[in-house]
């Protein structure tokens, strides 16, 4: 699958520099909370929504989204990042519709109960009635790739990145298919991307230190 993704430059504004310095705790929002990832599963480093999530505000979401990109880029420490990461999955998780939200609570509800044929088929529902709906084609990427089915798994991600080429949580799990079908050069590539995106995302470095070694060899 190509990477060849155009990121757009990022301007260092004084209102980012203000949400930075000024960034609150989050405050819960009755959004779809993540799916929980089964214990023994092969997906450790697969980056998932938050549980709680920040009230989306009104206002002009595409702007309010490219705003936070650029704040996740120069974010100062680690707290800061995931305050920011947590305010865009806030505004990723909005489907605008009753009946996406309940057919997504049920789609987590039988992901727990690790009925994964059912969870997708509800994702599936979500997708026919709303395309646009980001966070139904990525959760339907995670939930196929806890079954192992990294075809469908990587089909949906590239409906994910066709929408939303930033979308980091989607790159990561690109990377981490990458890895486990033994494509160690595809991985890199995937996380050096979603590191460019998210410099701060949990565990990144420590994967793009292991693959370059493998796929570019040791330092000298």
């Amino acid at each position: 699958m190509s990477l060849r993704i155009r990121l757009a430059p990022v301007r260092l504004t004084s209102a980012v520099l203000a949400l930075l310095a000024a960034l609150s705790p989050p405050v819960a929002a009755q959004s779809p909370p993540a799916v929980p990832a089964p214990k023994g599963s092969p997906d450790g480093k697969w980056v998932q929504p938050p549980a709680d999530v920040p009230k989306v505000l009104r206002g002009d979401r595409t702007r309010s989204i490219d705003f936070l990109f650029e704040a996740l880029k120069i974010a100062p420490d680690d707290d800061s990042a995931k305050g920011v990461e947590n305010r865009i999955w806030a505004l990723w998780l909005v489907s605008g519709s009753d009946t996406a939200d309940l057919l997504m609570s049920r789609a987590r509800t039988a992901a727990e109960a690790k009925d994964y044929n059912l969870s997708i088929r509800l994702l599936s529902t979500i997708i026919e009635l709303r395309p646009s709906y980001l966070e139904a084609w990525n959760r339907r990427a995670t939930i196929y790739f806890l079954k192992r089915d990294y075809g469908n798994s990587l089909a949906d991600i590239r409906e994910v990145l066709m929408r939303e080429p930033r979308h980091f949580g989607a790159l990561a799990g690109l990377g981490v298919i990458m890895e486990e079908v033994g494509n160690e050069k595809q991985a890199l590539e995937a996380f050096r991307k979603a590191q460019s995106i998210y410099p701060r995302l949990k565990g990144v470095d420590d994967q793009i230190k292991n693959l370059k070694e493998k796929v570019e060899g040791r330092d000298i």
